[in-house]
């Protein structure tokens, strides 16, 4: 089984990633992609894709102002166009999915979607970004397919991030919230005749930092997703 991972710009959180997916099972090989390789047609070798967190999408790709609290000092327009690349190839594959983070608002952006580009301290911020990562609350929609993967409608998470989705884009369902109204979870709105995908804002590969690496909101949808792969 071969999952694409995009490469978060850490070598270190790269590897969160990579034993997360792998788990005990040695037959799981994860693939790095990434822009400075100029390896996209790797997907082509890839079982399943999973989209990884990082630095800010430049804002021309969502119409948001290029000035902004927190801004990086440079955007990387190559990561930009590599995964955005790189998703539209598994789509066409119709492999299963995940974005984490910074995944997610690129998955959000690529349909058309906008970004909070900044939540700041007044917005509660507070509890979403930090180093180490913030804890905080997720309440889960019960008809959605988050709540089916992990069987909760509600759980403690790790957050580590200054943007989110603000308009959320087309063809998608919004399925978890923070306390403040933050959008922690996204999936298709009509899952018909398209592969599995999930995407979360919070860190479930570095649950394990806050010894929650069992919690649903972490092994049940890495479990779920490799089954998917599985299928």
């Amino acid at each position: 089984m071969n999952i694409g991972l995009t490469y978060t710009g850490s070598d270190k959180k790269h590897q969160f990633y990579k034993q997360w997916l792998q788990g005990e099972e040695e037959d799981i090989r994860v693939i790095r992609l990434s822009e400075t390789a100029d390896d996209e047609n790797e997907i082509d070798n890839c079982d399943a894709l999973v989209l990884s967190g990082g630095i800010d999408i430049n804002p021309k790709l969502y119409g948001g102002d290029r000035d902004y609290p927190n801004k990086p000092q440079k955007w990387h327009d190559l990561r930009d166009s590599f995964e955005s690349h790189v998703f539209r190839a598994a789509l066409n594959h119709q492999i299963p999915m995940l974005g984490i983070c910074r995944g997610l608002q690129l998955i959000n952006v690529f349909f058309n979607g906008t970004l909070v580009q900044d939540l700041g301290a007044e917005s509660g911020n507070k509890i979403h970004e930090g180093s180490p990562d913030k804890q905080h609350l997720v309440e889960i929609e019960q008809d959605s397919l988050l709540h089916r993967v992990t069987g909760v409608l509600s759980g403690t998470v790790n957050s580590a991030h200054h943007q989110a989705i603000d308009k959320l884009g087309k063809g998608l369902k919004i399925n978890s919230k923070a306390p403040d109204g933050t959008i922690e979870g996204i999936e298709w709105l009509d899952r018909e005749k398209k592969p599995f995908f999930l995407g979360i804002q919070w860190h479930a590969e570095r649950m394990f930092l806050f010894d929650l690496q069992n919690d649903p909101l972490s092994a049940s949808i890495r479990n779920h997703f490799i089954n998917e792969i599985r299928r």
